[in-house]
């Protein structure tokens, strides 16, 4: 179930069709493609991963979901324009045959759209319980449910009451507080019928304690926000290299021009606040300069995101990194990454579907809340109280494989390595 049936989410959706027709490979899916190391490297046992764990095949998936701009899932992939125009013609009835419901939506929280198929309700409780309808209505065609926002970067919310606690938060639904934004209605209804919610946005979304403590309640999984897709990708690679090598950084300047919905909607300053504090956080976790003060105590760090519509999907993200070596010596390095934004973000989104549907049947992660091991997938990835998120992607991806290894019985791996070399 996907609220906001945009680019992203039509890209998977169609993508899903044409590797279920034979048309195309799941290339970017870890569930689809990854591999798991079993027992020691001498074992030669590296199953596929969707080999090893019972997630759901393609076959079996089922799409539904809200958007405020009409019309079928055929239309939006053609105003989405990120697929080719052989590829829609294709699946096109497939396309055609998903509807968006109408959407919970408000402009305040995203200035730059405008809704032309929205829901009307007398109070936020009210457009909450639509949704929680649409939701019964799907699970009667259904066997399992999951929820994932696949809709626009929302503006920059604080923490206030109203998201303390459950009691508080549903009682600012009824009082349409302005802490409550269309995001948390979704997930409000999503936990509430024991679905998990993965968020693709950067929104105050479920990392607030009033839905963290429902979504413990209801053994329905959360995790992290925002798809790691582009250059937070490339960082999550570089800034753990430099680390690695005690390598200083001095600056990290990072710019973007995209031309699609994403970006006109970062277009306004107080969405682009949102997605700046989820793209600025990932530096200072991976290199911890108070651990580092030499290092990395006096890092600048930049961000900036360009509307530039001639680019539609098909973003540029450009990075200029100052580091220092041996005695203080400066360098550098530039990075240009020609991405496609949608390209990279409909595999993690696929991933998180199945492998949060997997959490929810999982009698060790279903109450745990928080999926710290799907941190991999977000710019900013949520752990529990007290302890700090980890960005490394590589310990990411060892902490997602060691949690399905756990799950299934199998020994961890350490790469410790030593029995290799004992009698």
């Amino acid at each position: 179930m996907i609220p906001g049936m945009g680019a992203v989410a039509t890209t998977l959706i169609a993508g899903v069709e044409a590797i279920r027709r034979g048309m195309a490979k799941p290339i970017g899916s870890i569930s689809q493609m990854g591999t798991i190391r079993l027992g020691k490297r001498t074992d030669n046992n590296s199953p596929l991963i969707k080999d090893f764990v019972d997630i759901a095949p393609l076959e079996d998936l089922v799409f539904t979901g809200w958007d405020i701009f009409g019309g079928n899932l055929y239309d939006a992939a053609k105003t989405a324009q990120v697929l080719d125009r052989d590829t829609l013609e294709e699946i096109r009835p497939f396309l055609e045959s998903i509807e968006p419901m109408p959407a919970v939506f408000d402009q305040h929280y995203v200035k730059r759209l405008t809704a032309k198929h929205q829901k009307v309700g007398k109070n936020k409780c009210d457009l909450a319980n639509q949704i929680r309808n649409d939701i019964a209505e799907f699970k009667t065609k259904t066997d399992r449910q999951v929820m994932i926002w696949c809709g626009s970067t929302e503006i920059y919310l604080e923490q206030t009451e109203v998201h303390q606690t459950l009691e508080a938060f549903e009682k600012g639904l009824v009082n349409d507080d302005p802490g409550i934004s269309p995001s948390m209605l979704y997930a409000w209804a999503a936990l509430k019928e024991g679905i998990p919610f993965a968020n693709g946005a950067p929104n105050l979304t479920v990392d607030i304690p009033a839905l963290k403590e429902l979504s413990r309640k209801m053994n329905a999984p959360i995790c992290g926000k925002d798809f790691k897709t582009g250059q937070t990708f490339i960082k999550t690679v570089l800034a753990p290299a430099f680390k690695t090598r005690m390598l200083g950084v001095a600056g990290w300047y990072s710019t973007n021009i995209l031309g699609n919905r994403d970006g006109e909607v970062l277009d306004d300053p107080e969405s682009f606040k949102t997605k700046e504090v989820s793209k600025l956080g990932v530096l200072e976790h991976i290199f911890q300069p108070e651990l580092h003060p030499d290092l990395y105590k006096d890092l600048y760090h930049k961000v900036r995101i360009n509307y530039y519509p001639p680019r539609g999907d098909n973003k540029e993200g450009w990075d200029n990194i100052d580091i220092f070596g041996w005695l203080g010596y400066p360098m550098q390095l530039k990075v240009d990454f020609l991405c496609r934004d949608s390209i990279l973000a409909a595999p993690l989104a696929l991933d998180l579907v199945l492998f949060m549907d997997l959490a929810a049947r999982s009698s060790e992660l279903k109450g745990l809340g928080i999926q710290e091991w799907l941190s991999f997938y977000f710019k900013d990835p949520d752990s529990a109280p007290g302890v700090y998120p980890e960005h490394d992607l590589f310990i990411q991806s060892m902490k997602l494989k060691n949690t399905l290894r756990h799950i299934m019985g199998q020994d961890l791996i350490t790469h410790l390595g030593l029995d290799y070399y004992g009698e």
